[in-house]
């Protein structure tokens, strides 16, 4: 059984991102979550609907032992799975001014964020590298290239990640694994329903928020054996708004 995992799939890019890999994809499809079981579930239905086999899966990116202990269970009850893909997905935001910032919100965000991507790959990627096979995809943010104010702690974070990228993908590139990171900016999701979407279209030169669906697109893409030559590429998804 050949398994694509990726965290927080339970809602906004990342349900997006199962459902389209259900569709063009022949993965049986880990969707992992923390808290919203109910989202979770939703999402492994619309999965099935759409002809793929999943599960789901909890736990905290974060929390270096809990994936360790869930990944090495999952494992064993099910030894001839192979994850072939990751999907780094999981994460917050906790946005303030710098100077206002508690230890709290930084290391949370950076946390999920950065060691979430550190707990999860590094658990699976010695399989890849015996496998000779594997497609990483991290999801990052315009924040993480150009930086935005009221997200240092964010940008922080995934601009760490957009780094680790670079550097992973040189690691494993002979061994046939790809690693890639996509940049979203304005996408509509429950993370941006609190943003004024009428102020910050005028940064946009598509002049409009872009959808889940079409970041999952990519994402599929990226997952998929046609981008066999793309690897330590970070490919904005924006509408023109940073590049």
């Amino acid at each position: 059984m050949k398994c694509v995992l990726v965290t927080g799939g339970s809602r906004g890019i990342g349900s997006e991102i199962c459902k389209k890999l259900a569709l063009e994809s022949n993965y049986h499809i880990l969707i992992n979550y923390q808290s919203n079981k109910v989202a979770a579930e939703k999402t492994l239905e619309e999965v099935v609907k759409n002809g793929a086999t999943g599960e789901i899966i909890q736990f905290d990116v974060a929390n270096y032992e809990e994936v360790k202990s869930v990944l090495t269970t999952w494992q064993e009850s099910n030894p001839d799975a192979i994850v072939e893909a990751i999907v780094n997905n999981a994460g917050i935001t906790k946005d303030g001014l710098f100077m206002w910032m508690s230890n709290e919100d930084w290391t949370s965000v950076v946390n999920t964020s950065l060691n979430g991507f550190f707990n999860v790959t590094n658990f699976f990627i010695q399989k890849m590298l015996r496998n000779k096979y594997g497609r990483i995809v991290n999801m990052v943010s315009v924040s993480g290239l150009k930086g935005t104010a009221g997200q240092t702690n964010y940008s922080a974070a995934k601009g760490a990640i957009v780094a680790a990228t670079k550097a992973l993908a040189q690691e494993v590139a002979k061994r046939n694994i790809t690693v890639n990171a996509v940049a979203p900016g304005f996408i509509k999701t429950d993370m941006t329903s609190q943003l004024d979407e009428k102020e910050l279209i005028k940064l946009v030169p598509m002049n409009r928020f872009g959808e889940a669906e079409e970041v999952a697109d990519l994402v599929s893409f990226l997952v998929s054996k046609k981008a066999s030559y793309i690897t330590g590429e970070i490919i904005n998804i924006n509408g023109g708004i940073y590049s």
